[in-house]
This record gives structure tokens, C-alpha cells and sequence, in this order.
């Protein structure tokens, strides 16, 4: 049997319960009341059957076929009414289970039209506020929620797809140069100073292939999982790598302003070593000569802050909000990998933290992190 079958079938077979369990004790009262009320009714006559008239037995008589005959008439009469009552309770209780079943042949109707293309439909949902409805809401959430998986597992497989296009084409472009030295070296019988030349520009590759896969590897490790945590502090690890980098901001004329408070964060410090390795690289390799590199750091708003700024080349902010996809370089730039600033995304990712790029009206860019706050924060300025 259906649903609907089954609901009518419990419908009528309560109504044909409560008629049953009506009628009986309908009768049981009847039997009691009527006989009651014909007693009363014949008191002044004889109750010895042997002392009684011929009259008073034949009241007797008559008494009793009425009250046999009121019981028989009642009898069929209850029948035939329970007959009626249940063949209605059957036919509404059809009718009221069509009705109640109906929001689930909707559901129902709907679950069947959708599917991985066509996931837009939604269960509608009744007016009532009943448990009908809050399924059509139940099933509403769990379709929105397959629909933004779906969709976010698409966009992830396209980045995956552009990644390792990009990665692929990266490394073939040192094996190419190498393959190409080798070639044209060889083509002919090289002298030493041949040869010399043919293994510089095969270093060269292999430095470079080197560094996109450290890249890769820095990026996956990023990405990878739970990290080792630490205490560290946003501005002493800056002071140090601007002390690396001394040598290459005199050498290229570039000032550097630093503004440097206490930012204490949680989390893995070779990581946040190279993240801020990567902007103090790309602050100093993007920028012209007599420019200038603006580092601050501190607590706002209880969140621990690194801002690095660089005066530079003019760049669109659309070109600026790119940068921070793998294998991306801003426009006219042939050097670098195109990693440094999606390292640094993933590395902040994984500490739980957010990055803020904006292209500067003056030329160069200004990357702030933000970290989840950490409990030991000092206030005494470096």
C-alpha cells in the first residue's frame, strides 16, 4: 500500500473503533436504564410469576418483547450508521491524506528534477509552519550548501588545472634553455671557453628550476595541514630580514622607514620567515632607484598587524589583486618567479590570517597581514 493507502486505512480504522466502542457503550446503558425505567413503571404489580394475574403476567410479557424489540432496533439502527460513518471516514480520510501528502510529492518531485547541472530548484515551502515545512527548509540547506561545495570544489579544481599549467610551463622553460646550451654547443667542437659558457647557462637553469620548485614546495607546505606553533614576534622577524637586506637597499639607494611595535603571533616560524622574506624581496626588487620601503607593524583593534609598502612602478588595481595568484607577474616584468606573493597568501591562510594588497596612486604597493590575536602583546614600542 502507499502512504496515502495507509493513512486512509488508519483514518477509518480509528473511526471504526471509537464507532464500535460508542455503540457498545451506548447499548450497555441502554440495557441498563430501560430496564431500570420499566421496573419502575410496573412496581404495583405482583413480582412472584406464581401469585401473579393473568393480567399481570401478560404485562410482564408485553414489558419484555419491548425491551427486547428497543434493543434489536437499536442494534441494527447503530449498524447501519457505523456502516455510513466508516465509508465517509474512509472517503475523507482519503481526501485528507491526499492533502497532507501533498507538500511530499512536491519535495519528492523535485528532488527527482534535480541533478549535478541543475541544482537552482528549490523545495517549495507551505505556508504553515509545521514539520512539513521546516523539512522543505531542511532539504532548502543541504541543496544550498551541495550547490556552494560544488561550486567550490569547480573553482578548485580550476585553479588546481591553471597551477599546474603554469608550474609546468615555469619548468620547462630552464629545461628548454638548458637543452638549447646543450645543443648549440655541441653542435659543433666547442673550445673551453664554449663549454664554459654552456655550463654557466645551465647553472643558471638549474638555480632557477631550483627556485620555482622551492617555491612549489614552500606553497604545499603552506597548504598542507596543522602547523608547528610557536610564539613569535611580527616585529622582531622583520628587524632581522631588513638587516639581511641592507646590503641590497644601499646598493640600490632605497630608504627605509620603519615603524615598528610589539606584534605578537602563533605559529610556525620558518613559514613566517619566508612570508616576510618574500615582501621585503619583492619591496626591494620592484622598486626604483632612490625609492623607499615602508614597514610598520603593531596591534589594531587587538588583531597583530604587518603593513609593507614600496614606492615602484604604477600599477592597476586589478593587476594588484592578480599578483597574488601562483605564476602571476605585474605588467612589463620578466623577472621572478611569479610565486613570492602566493606563497605569502598561503602561508598567512594557514596562520588564519588575511591579506589586503593595494596598488599605491604614486607607483609600487602596500601589503597588510592580519593575524588572530595572540595573548602575550606588549606595549613598549622597538
Amino acid at each position: 500500500m502507499t502512504a496515502r493507502g495507509r493513512l486512509a486505512a488508519l483514518y477509518t480504522a480509528l473511526v471504526l473503533a471509537a464507532g464500535i466502542i460508542l455503540t457498545c457503550l451506548t447499548y450497555f446503558l441502554m440495557r441498563r436504564n430501560l430496564g431500570r425505567r420499566l421496573s419502575l413503571n410496573l412496581i404495583g404489580t405482583s413480582t412472584v410469576p406464581d401469585q401473579a394475574s393473568t393480567a399481570e403476567r401478560q404485562l410482564w410479557q408485553l414489558a419484555g418483547q419491548l425491551e427486547a424489540a428497543a434493543y434489536s432496533e437499536f442494534l441494527t439502527q447503530a449498524l447501519i450508521s457505523l456502516a455510513v460513518v466508516t465509508g465517509l471516514a474512509a472517503a475523507l480520510g482519503w481526501l485528507v491524506a491526499g492533502r497532507v501528502l501533498r507538500p511530499i510529492r512536491a519535495i519528492s518531485a523535485t528532488a527527482q528534477r534535480l541533478s549535478a547541472e541543475n541544482l537552482s530548484e528549490r523545495v517549495p515551502v507551505t505556508s504553515p509552519a509545521d514539520e512539513l515545512a521546516t523539512l522543505a527548509h531542511t532539504i532548502n540547506g543541504m541543496l544550498d550548501r551541495i550547490q556552494t561545495g560544488l561550486a567550490d570544489r569547480d573553482r578548485a579544481l580550476e585553479s588546481q588545472r591553471m597551477f599546474t599549467a603554469n608550474a609546468a610551463h615555469e619548468l620547462r622553460t630552464p629545461l628548454t634553455t638548458m637543452r638549447t646550451a646543450i645543443d648549440v654547443t655541441l653542435d659543433d667542437q666547442p673550445g673551453t671557453p664554449e663549454l664554459l659558457a654552456m655550463t654557466g647557462d645551465i647553472s643558471a637553469a638549474v638555480d632557477q628550476s631550483k627556485r620555482i620548485l622551492d617555491g612549489l614546495l614552500t606553497l604545499a607546505r603552506s597548504q598542507a595541514g596543522p602547523i608547528r606553533q610557536h610564539d613569535v614576534d611580527l616585529a622582531d622577524l622583520v628587524s632581522g630580514i631588513l638587516a639581511g637586506a641592507a646590503g641590497e637597499t644601499t646598493a640600490r639607494d632605497l630608504a627605509v622607514r620603519r615603524d615598528l611595535w610589539p606584534a605578537r603571533i602563533t605559529g610556525e616560524l620558518v613559514l613566517l620567515e619566508r612570508m616576510v622574506g618574500n615582501l621585503i624581496d619583492n619591496a626591494v626588487r620592484y622598486n626604483h632607484a632612490g625609492g623607499c620601503i615602508e614597514v610598520t607593524t603593531g596591534v589594531t583593534g587587538g588583531l597583530p598587524f604587518a603593513c609593507i609598502a614600496n614606492t615602484g612602478p604604477p600599477i592597476t588595481p586589478s593587476t594588484a589583486e592578480a599578483l597574488l595568484e601562483p605564476f602571476v607577474r605585474g605588467e612589463g616584468v620578466r623577472t621572478g618567479l611569479g610565486l613570492g606573493l602566493s606563497i605569502v597568501r598561503g602561508i598567512v591562510a594557514a596562520h588564519h590570517g588575511t591579506i589586503s594588497i593595494v596598488a599605491r596612486p604614486t607607483g609600487g604597493l602596500a601589503v597588510t597581514l592580519r593575524f588572530p590575536a595572540c595573548d602575550k602583546i606588549n606595549s613598549m614600542k622597538r
